[in-house]
């Protein structure tokens, strides 16, 4: 859009106006007939609702080359404006909206809520698994090295996980290092920085344990109890105010994220929502508005683009709504790692966002205000006698000279907020002419002040010139995934003869053909893990690998066998939380003796199998004594015999594994025992700078019902399981044992 002279403007690529577009627009489906008719702008209900369009004449931009450009009438903005004040003013009362919320003390940091990461509680910047503890500090320490730091963090102790045994989503919480106790001075760690905690929400959780109350009830009780500060509801289009109201009643008030958009009505206690940002559908050179932050000015969204690699439109978007960024780099385990260009970015925008907030909640908030430069958008924030413009300047080149015209004021001065320093306009009658520079796919910020500029405004000014001094463009956008390895696995002394209890697998060529389970990623890089040979993890593996002679137990390690190993060494682990959760006064339930011990942890596997004097297998060892040499998908053939494993429990409470002997038709190619349906067994660990992962396999017998989030079974011998790794206390499950390997003497 460009001002070439009064009341007119350029629109490049110019659609239809304003005229035509009432009356052109179709009609979408809401409670009233043809609503959306008269405000076309706004789309109908539904997952895009999030968004307001652009006027006509900007949203055909792009194709300027092909179609050519028309003069739009200086008119069209303030009808644009004008017909969004009506919708919002109409919408609230169709609603009957509430917005009282937002006024309350101690929600009021959601309203400079800009940079939010969702971090699995796995990540190994924030628990040390080696010394057992919490490192707040060393992760906030890195995320204000990379990209200035955090108002907030959505930490995940749940998918995908969740559903491995019959632990619910606040189980899940609960089996986190230290307990509830721990879990409170972490999160005291958390707000001692300055940073909100929140903690996810699945109300898709139906078939694990039943909490026994209503959820929001709670829900509620347990973030009183340690202290946090909100819940992102995952997967919900608005989070009920049943939730909001409980939460009050417990007197610890709570912000809730709806995932998806709330109800316009639903805006009133939702002061938070995500912004789910899709790159190849809603990434457009004319950026949207987002609707709930136009309908209340004081909500804050964050853009969520997860999968994205380069996250420019992401945060282009939200600087120029006023609004917040998902800075989510550990996605389920897979390390998707912002780039130096963009963790730049995010530096700059979140610190002008914060030094301007009081700005950004304007009621008088004008999207689109009128530049001067194709390409460049801004938005308008007054408040008082000051007026701050946010811009972005979506073109791939720089771009400098006359960016705004703004009404000439005398005695006003014009600061460039993003360089730091003050402007000196160009007056042309009665308006004022900024001129500044914007670099490629970057941003620019502008403070009118009738006064000098407060002390946060120098103080802010100061940092934005030091910071603004090296270009966006001298730094990295090359995203790269992380180098991954497999932890060592010490050989054994060999044996030369099996052991009792053990079958000699003997050695051969294998086709080792395995994929990961994982229910999202797709088949990105990065996805799984990464054996040797691979250049990066990925999903589906296929290797040419020589398997050395070695002995396997028969069935896996059973309660009586665990038992002996205690009673000899008096091995009690140091994180004992959840350890042998189904024992009581030091022994196994009577009649669990042949059943697969469970409740221990990878470390205390390790810990049985040196005593023994055996290891863990390999997965690929686990596999071939599963699988043979026939490539078979099952252990006993090709087709699937339910009589074969125990029947599985679809209820929301664990029974109990079989015993192991229970069922012989499961027997593998060489005679192994019970490796499939009854319970997953520990093999290898995976590593890298931010993520620690198990790989599983055999599957159990537990399946609960009701979601395809739960984490999914692994039945066939060309599939595993990937179990996020924290510590014992929340690694250990109900359905989770293991089995040993010993190696052999080469035969001569």
């Amino acid at each position: 859009m460009q001002h070439v002279a009064p009341g007119r403007w350029t629109c490049w690529a110019c659609g239809l106006l304003l005229a035509s577009s009432l009356l052109l627009m179709p009609a979408a489906a809401d409670e009233t007939p043809g609503y959306y008719l008269y405000y076309p702008y706004v789309p109908a209900d539904s997952w895009d609702s999030v968004m307001i369009n652009a006027p006509k004449c900007l949203g055909t931009m792009q194709e300027s080359i092909q179609i050519g450009s028309l003069q739009c009438e200086s008119d069209i903005h303030k009808s644009f404006l004008d017909t969004l004040q009506h919708w919002r003013t109409e919408r609230r009362i169709y609603v009957g909206y509430d917005g009282s919320r937002y006024d309350s003390p101690a929600l009021q940091w959601t309203q400079s809520n800009f940079i939010q990461p969702q971090t699995m509680v796995e990540d190994r910047y924030f628990y040390d698994p080696v010394a057992g503890q919490y490192t707040v500090d060393r992760y906030l320490d890195d995320v204000v090295k990379r990209y200035g730091g955090i108002d907030s963090i959505l930490l995940w102790p749940v998918y995908p996980n969740l559903g491995i045994d019959d632990r619910n989503q606040l189980d899940m919480i609960l089996a986190m290092p230290g307990g509830v106790a721990g879990v409170k001075r972490m999160i005291a760690d958390f707000h001692r920085r300055g940073v909100r905690v929140l903690f996810p929400m699945n109300m898709w959780d139906q078939g694990t344990h039943d909490p026994g109350v209503r959820w929001p009830e709670a829900i509620a009780k347990l973030m009183a109890e340690i202290g946090a500060d909100g819940i992102n509801g995952d997967t919900q289009n608005g989070v009920p105010l049943a939730f909001s109201q409980a939460a009050d009643r417990t007197g610890h008030p709570l912000a809730f994220q709806p995932e998806g958009p709330p109800s316009d009505e639903a805006l009133g206690w939702n002061v938070l929502s995500w912004w789910e940002e899709d790159s190849t559908k809603y990434a457009q050179f004319v950026p949207k508005v987002n609707r709930f932050k136009w309908l209340e000015s004081r909500h804050m969204a964050n853009i969520s683009d997860r999968w994205n690699r380069v996250k420019t439109d992401d945060l282009q978007v939200a600087f120029f709504n006023g609004i917040g960024w998902e800075s989510w780099e550990n996605v389920w385990g897979f390390w998707n790692g912002i780039t130096p260009r963009d963790a730049e970015a995010t530096r700059r925008m979140a610190t002008i966002e914060r030094g301007v907030a009081s700005f950004l909640v304007s009621s008088e908030w004008e999207p689109f205000y009128p530049t001067r430069t194709f390409g460049v958008f801004a938005s308008r924030w007054p408040l008082k006698n000051q007026t701050v413009w946010t811009l972005v300047n979506r073109n791939e080149y720089n771009v400098s000279g006359r960016q705004l015209s703004v009404p000439f004021r005398e005695g006003a001065h014009y600061f460039d907020l993003y360089h730091g320093v003050e402007l000196q306009g160009k007056r042309e009658g009665d308006t004022l002419v900024l001129t500044f520079a914007i670099e490629a796919h970057g941003f620019g910020a502008v403070l009118a002040d009738q006064d000098q500029p407060t002390a946060e405004i120098i103080t802010l000014m100061s940092k934005m010139k030091a910071m603004t001094a090296k270009p966006l463009a001298s730094l990295s956008n090359e995203w790269r995934t992380l180098p991954q390895h497999i932890v060592t696995i010490t050989s054994t002394i060999p044996a030369k003869t099996a052991p009792s209890g053990m079958l000699e697998i003997p050695a051969g060529d294998f086709e080792f053909t395995v994929q990961g389970l994982e229910v999202e990623g797709g088949n990105n890089i990065g996805v799984d893990v990464a054996y040797a040979g691979e250049d990066s993890a990925r999903r589906f593996h296929q290797q040419e690998i020589k398997i050395n002679r070695f002995y396997i137990d028969q069935y896996s390690v059973s309660n009586a066998q665990f038992k002996a190993f205690l009673d000899t060494t008096r091995y009690h682990p140091k994180d004992d939380l959840n350890f042998l959760k189904d024992w009581k006064n030091g022994t196994y339930p009577d009649g669990w003796a042949n059943k697969p011990v469970t409740w221990v942890s990878l470390e205390d596997a390790r810990a049985y199998a040196a005593w023994a004097g055996k290891r863990l297998p390999h997965e690929w060892e686990w596999q071939y004594a599963a699988q043979g040499t026939d490539g078979r998908l099952y252990p006993w053939g090709n087709e699937w015999k339910a009589e074969a494993v125990p029947v599985p429990e679809k209820g929301r409470a664990l029974r109990g594994p079989d015993d192991s002997a229970a069922h012989p038709m499961g027997a593998s190619f060489f005679g192994v025992m019970d490796m499939v349906g009854n319970v997953w067994q520990w093999t290898d660990e995976y590593a890298d700078e931010h993520t620690r992962a198990a790989i599983l396999r055999g599957g159990s017998y537990y399946q609960p019902q009701g979601s395809t989030w739960y984490f999914p079974q692994a039945y066939r011998n060309d599939q595993h399981g990937k179990l996020l790794l924290m510590a014992p206390s929340k690694d250990r499950a109900g359905t989770l044992g293991f089995r040993c390997v010993i190696d052999a003497e080469t035969k001569r």
